[in-house]
């Protein structure tokens, strides 16, 4: 557990395990940095180590939608399906922080994880 119930992140933490117990792993993330805020894994699946990767991702696709002039068009999540996982990244404070999200596919309705996570977002304003 790499959390404090004490912060905003470590508190959005708890509550998606509240209400996604059987997920794989999860991070609150600062872009700017690209350091966990507040982590929590279930798995061997390192949410720090993949906060740092998943930063670029969400830069790049930052790029890429400045690149392509996608005015008044702003990034709500990033979506990657794998053979058995599903990894979410939501962005949350204004595209300052993003949350990362794995679960089973198999177990995890996509509907509800993002549901899940969306219920976040004020906390982390």
């Amino acid at each position: 557990m790499a959390y404090s119930t004490s912060t905003p992140a470590g508190q959005a933490v708890q509550n998606v395990l509240n209400d996604l117990p059987g997920l794989m792993a999860i991070a609150v993330v600062d872009i700017s940095s690209g350091m966990s805020l507040a982590s929590h894994t279930n798995s061997n699946i390192n949410p720090d180590t993949a906060a740092a990767y998943n930063t670029e991702v969400v830069k790049q696709k930052q790029k890429a939608m400045a690149a392509l002039k996608l005015q008044g068009e702003t990034m709500d999540d990033i979506l990657i399906t794998l053979t058995n996982q599903l990894h979410l990244i939501k962005l949350v404070g204004e595209g300052k922080k993003f949350i990362y999200l794995v679960v089973n596919s198999r177990e995890t309705n996509l509907a509800i994880a993002r549901e899940v996570l969306r219920a976040q977002t004020d906390l982390l304003k």
